[in-house]
């Protein structure tokens, strides 16, 4: 008797090629979302052409465009690490997609991996569209691209763990609102249209700790202002991504 031989042979494909495999599904389902193109693509990229482009909101002495594009950029970085996230995750542990992926060859580390990967993809995208309409505007950016890269990244994992961190402990109807409530909260108190100086100067501290207002200052110093490294900025972040992943590995649930 002899063994059969089977071409391809079987069994669970390497682990890089699980996690490609599965990232560019993820990153397919987002961009075919209606709603999360919505949120991802077409508000930030109104939102900047609009107020570039209207004199509607104060922004002191410089352009309008270059006080905007740094908001807009953290805006996207938001509205695909943890609002687009937190609602596509919530309605996949509605629906039983989370608990199937659990069980397959695909570890739980390796999925949240591919998420990952997926948000970063969407925030390239974002990020080079938005940043050709704001050439085309008329904005010329200053400062150190390390510095803005790492303030992305940085930004990406603070709100990608809050996102995930709701997802994971909320019912999705719950999460669908809770998250386009702290997206429209956010626009409106982050620094992101509005200057943080139009508020009073207590309130102007609570909202400096907040990650949009983090990202979006650091991101203004850098860009519009020439400044060097943010550190301050940097260290909210860092604090906010490290909690945030921490409570959404601890309280995460898959059902």
């Amino acid at each position: 008797m002899t063994t059969a031989t089977y071409a391809p042979a079987p069994g669970a494909a390497p682990l890089p090629r699980m996690i490609a495999a599965q990232a560019a599904l993820e990153t397919k389902m987002l961009l075919r979302n209606g709603e999360q193109l919505l949120l991802t693509v077409v508000i930030p990229t109104l939102l900047l052409v609009l107020f570039s482009s209207v004199d509607i909101v104060d922004t002191g002495k410089d352009r309008s465009v270059d006080f905007l594009t740094p908001g807009i950029l953290a805006l996207a970085v938001m509205s695909t690490a943890f609002t687009g996230q937190a609602i596509a995750t919530g309605f996949e542990r509605r629906y039983g997609v989370l608990k199937r992926l659990a069980s397959s060859p695909l570890p739980r580390w390796g999925l949240m991996t591919a998420k990952t990967v997926s948000v970063l993809v969407t925030e390239i995208l974002q990020i080079v569209l938005l940043t050709a309409i704001a050439f085309a505007l008329g904005w010329s950016p200053h400062g150190n691209p390390l510095a803005v890269l790492l303030l992305l990244v940085l930004g990406t994992a603070a709100f990608s763990g809050l996102g995930l961190l709701m997802a994971g402990t909320l019912k999705a109807e719950a999460t669908l609102a809770a998250a386009n409530l702290v997206f429209l909260l956010l626009l409106v108190g982050g620094g992101v249209i509005v200057p943080m100086d139009k508020y009073p100067s207590g309130v102007q501290d609570v909202l400096g700790l907040l990650p949009i207002s983090a990202l979006s200052d650091g991101l203004r110093d850098v860009l519009q202002h020439g400044a060097g490294t943010p550190w301050g900025d940097l260290g909210i972040l860092g604090v906010w991504a490290v909690a945030g992943l921490a409570a959404a590995g601890a309280f995460f649930r898959w059902e």
